[in-house]
C-alpha cells in the first residue's frame, strides 16, 4: 500500500504514542519508592552479627539520606529467628518490610520444623559471607588450635563447653563438625540468644571456647580478653591492617592449616516480602548498592573481616538453593533435623 506524507505522519504519531504507552510502565517501575517507613526485621538477638549489620545499614541510610522514608529496625529473635521469618511470611503483600538473614534462613525451618522456607520471601541481595573463628579466653593456656584440640581429646566427654548462638543453628553445626576431629569427644554446647552475649560469656570463662563471627568478638580481641585460634575458611583473611597491637585478621591461620579440617561460611543477605514487584526489589537492590559504595561500609567490612561477595537475581537464588541442600545434609549428619 502506498502512503502519502500525511498518512506517514499519522503512522509515526500512532507509533510514538504506542511506544509511550509501552515505556510508561517501565519508567514507573524504575521510580517506585516506599510510601511509608520501611521495617527491617532482624531474626536474631541484639548484639550479634546480624543485629550489628542491620543497625549499621540503618545508620548509613540515615547519615547519607539514601531513602526519603525512615528505616526502622526491630528484633524478632524468638524460635531461633522463626518469629521474624513468620512475620515476613505473613506480610507477603507489604513491600515495606525487609529482613536481614543469616544461614538461619535454612537452619531454623530444618531444625525446628517451623512452617517457613526462604522461598516464602523474595531474595534481594547477598551482602557478604561471614566467617567463623574458634575463640578461647586469652587467660587459658591454649596458644594454638592444636593445643586446644589435644586438650579436648585428653579430657572427659563433654568436659569442655562450647558457647554459641541458638540451638541447631550455624554455631552448633560448626561445633558438630569440630567434634568429628576430637577423637569422639563431644562438647557441652551452651546456646545463647546472640553473638554479643556469647563473647561476654567467654570473657567471663563461663564457656571454654566459641565459634563467634569476627564482628561479634573483635572488641574483646582488641582488649586482649579473647584469643583467636583459627578461622573456618579455605584461605586466610585478606585484611592486613592491625586489629590489635601486633595482629591482623590475616595473621589468624585457617583451621585446616592448623590440623582442624573444617570450613564454614554464613550468609548475610537481604530479603523482602514474597509478592514484592520487580521494581520494588530493584529499589532495595539500588539502595544497598548505595550503602555499599560508602566509605562507612568498606570500614565495616574490614572491621568484621567479611568475605565481600555480592549477588542478586538468579545468581543469588541459585546460591540459596545450593546452600539449602548443603545445610540439610550437614544437619542430617549431625542429627539436627526436626524430622529425625
Amino acid at each position: 500500500m502506498i502512503r502519502t506524507g500525511a498518512s506517514k505522519a499519522r503512522t509515526i504519531a500512532i507509533a510514538l504514542a504506542a511506544s509511550a504507552c509501552l515505556t510508561a510502565p517501565a519508567l514507573a517501575q524504575q521510580k517506585w519508592e516506599p510510601s511509608k517507613p520501611v521495617t527491617l526485621v532482624i531474626p536474631a538477638g541484639t548484639g550479634g552479627g546480624a543485629d550489628q549489620m542491620a543497625r549499621f545499614i540503618q545508620g548509613v541510610v540515615q547519615k547519607h539520606s539514601l531513602m526519603k522514608q525512615p528505616l526502622i529496625v526491630i528484633n524478632k529473635a524468638g524460635g531461633a529467628g522463626a518469629e521474624g521469618f513468620l512475620e515476613m511470611k505473613a506480610s507477603a503483600n507489604d513491600p515495606h518490610k525487609i529482613t536481614i538473614t543469616l544461614s538461619n534462613v535454612f537452619t531454623t525451618p530444618l531444625g525446628t520444623g517451623s512452617p517457613f522456607n526462604w522461598k516464602d520471601m523474595k531474595p534481594v541481595a547477598m551482602l557478604a559471607l561471614d566467617q567463623f573463628i574458634l575463640w578461647t579466653n586469652s587467660e587459658k593456656p591454649y596458644k594454638t588450635t592444636k593445643d586446644y584440640v589435644e586438650a579436648v581429646k585428653a579430657g572427659e566427654d563433654r568436659q569442655f563447653k562450647m558457647g554459641g548462638t541458638g540451638s541447631k543453628q550455624e554455631d552448633q553445626i560448626v561445633t558438630a563438625a569440630v567434634e568429628q576431629q576430637t577423637g569422639g569427644k563431644k562438647f557441652t554446647y551452651v546456646p545463647y540468644a546472640g553473638g554479643g552475649q556469647v563473647a561476654v560469656q567467654l570473657v567471663g570463662n563461663h564457656v571454654d571456647s566459641t565459634v563467634n563471627n569476627p564482628i561479634e568478638a573483635v572488641g574483646q580481641w582488641r582488649a586482649g580478653q579473647l584469643r583467636p585460634l583459627c578461622i573456618f575458611d579455605a584461605q586466610r583473611s585478606t585484611y592486613t591492617a592491625k586489629v590489635t597491637e601486633k595482629e591482623a585478621w590475616s595473621d589468624i591461620p585457617t583451621c585446616k592449616e592448623s590440623g582442624l579440617p573444617v570450613e564454614y561460611q554464613m550468609l548475610r543477605g537481604i530479603f523482602t516480602t514474597k509478592n514484592a514487584k520487580p521494581e520494588q526489589v530493584a529499589f532495595y537492590v539500588d539502595l544497598l548498592k548505595k550503602v555499599m559504595a560508602t566509605p562507612d561500609w568498606k570500614e565495616f567490612m574490614e572491621k568484621g573481616a567479611f568475605n565481600q561477595t555480592f549477588m542478586t537475581g538468579p545468581d543469588f537464588e541459585k546460591w540459596l538453593t545450593t546452600a539449602e541442600a548443603l545445610h540439610s545434609d550437614l544437619m542430617k549428619k549431625a542429627g539436627f533435623l526436626a524430622t529425625q
